[in-house]
């Protein structure tokens, strides 16, 4: 063991708690802030285009990255949380080969979502919600922003990696260059270069690949875990333990990305500008949550090191200390978001019918915005200390026992209740009790603005 690992286990388990999990937490919330700068530039800089259909567009992919970074958070989590204790232990040898395992294990998977993305394009862009008008748009952007995929994947594992080993500053600076650079390529390849939509894609896919190289240059400074494919483990044993430990994050953003596209699919027949401003408020409350999220990851690592030590006391003061913490940022933003919400939705997109959707849709979810506190930092701490069953299952409860179920009824409501039918000029539905609009059986669609004669 080198004196670089032995300081960084003195720290980890003998530094006072607030202060400790405070210094690990910061460049984590940075780290967070700064990953949901990737989507909330691309959509940004597309609400420029004055298009709706091309806001939304950027609204449905973003189900899709979500998978890809369910892929990453598997096995970088996976993997990260395995570290952790083995660092706890000091059985460094067996941390390495670990890492080396998550590493190559997610860049494989990345590079098998692009190839499959790429040859399943237009059939991958109905399923996540696309409509005929935004279908276009969509394969524009999806076909750049899989190309990426590879290095997004291996991105998250080496940022959670690192951050496991108490080491988060190095991700932060990997995950920090490559959205500084996403927001100056956004603007140059959209407008200068004139590529539309299919320039925010890319350069999405271009800073992934600029973080991936910084970061696994992160791994090779102070004292870190060095990633060798010698070390590579092609065992059942290592694979079971990245399922435990990874398992709750893959059914928490992948379940994220299901309710998105369950989401798009409800939200599809009212028009464009419904799916628009829902994608909005999803970059806007992930931007919101990033911060407790991030105060969370830093808990993770100080979680791990204890609890494989065996301080348990340790790790139930600093499980409480992050609740409360967290809950009173949560209030914090939850209470401007409610406040300004219209300005919000303004920043991305100024449409009338967008901000006022996207109004009620972001103040609905700052009225529960600070029990994610609670549901977060427990599902955290279970994944952490290997009790993959009930952190499964607080991970995938909000989105598979109640969102999904809940959207779609509404969908089967519109698609089964006679009261709602689809304009035969667009394809939308049209509510007949709101939109009724001169004599019987005559309405107006919403729509395409069409005068419709339904009996």
């Amino acid at each position: 063991m080198s004196d670089k690992q032995e300081e960084k286990f003195r720290r980890m388990t003998e530094a006072p708690v607030g202060g400790l999990i405070a210094k690990l937490a910061v460049p984590c919330v940075i780290s967070m802030l700064v990953t949901s700068f990737y989507n909330m530039a691309d959509t940004f800089f597309v609400g420029l285009l004055k298009s709706n259909s091309a806001t939304g567009a950027v609204g449905v992919v973003f189900s899709m990255m979500a998978i890809i970074q369910a892929v990453g958070f598997f096995f970088g989590h996976g993997s990260g949380n395995y570290i952790s204790r083995e660092l706890g232990k000091k059985n460094y040898d067996e941390a390495e080969k670990m890492a080396a395992t998550g590493f190559f294990s997610a860049l494989a998977a990345g590079t098998l979502i692009f190839v499959l993305g790429e040859i399943f394009l237009e059939e991958l862009a109905y399923i996540l919600g696309s409509t005929e008008t935004i279908l276009p748009y969509t394969m524009d952007y999806l076909r750049a922003v899989l190309i990426g995929a590879p290095w997004m994947t291996a991105s998250l594992v080496l940022n959670n990696q690192l951050r496991f080993q108490g080491s988060a500053t190095y991700g932060m600076v990997g995950i920090t260059c490559g959205a500084v650079l996403n927001i100056a390529l956004d603007p140059l390849l959209i407008f200068t270069f004139d590529m539309g939509i299919a320039g925010a894609g890319y350069a999405t896919s271009i800073s992934q690949f600029v973080s991936f190289c910084v970061l696994l240059m992160g791994t090779m400074k102070s004292g870190n875990i060095k990633i060798r494919f010698s070390d590579m483990q092609f065992k059942w044993s290592y694979y079971k333990d990245i399922i435990s430990g990874g398992f709750p994050s893959l059914a928490r953003q992948g379940l994220g990305s299901v309710a998105t596209i369950s989401l798009n699919h409800a939200a599809g027949p009212f028009g464009d500008a419904v799916i628009a401003a829902m994608g909005v408020v999803q970059r806007i409350a992930m931007f919101g949550a990033s911060a407790m999220i991030g105060f969370g990851q830093g808990f993770q690592p100080f979680c791990g090191f204890n609890y494989g030590a065996g301080l348990y006391k340790r790790v139930k003061e600093g499980f409480w200390f992050c609740v409360k913490t967290s809950a009173g940022i949560l209030l914090g933003i939850a209470a401007l978001g409610f406040i300004f919400a219209p300005e919000l939705i303004a920043l991305f997109r100024d449409d009338p019918e967008v901000i006022e959707i996207g109004t009620l849709a972001l103040r609905l979810q700052c009225i529960t915005f600070v029990c994610h506190s609670w549901i977060v930092l427990s599902n955290m701490m279970t994944q952490v200390i290997g009790r993959a069953v009930p952190a499964t299952f607080l991970a995938s409860a909000r989105q598979g026992l109640f969102f999904i179920p809940a959207v779609l009824l509404v969908i089967c409501y519109f698609f089964f209740d006679k009261k709602h039918l689809r304009c035969p000029h667009c394809g939308a539905f049209t509510n007949l009790d709101r939109l009724l609009y001169a004599k019987k059986h005559t309405y107006h669609c919403h729509g395409c603005g069409e005068i419709l004669h339904i009996r």
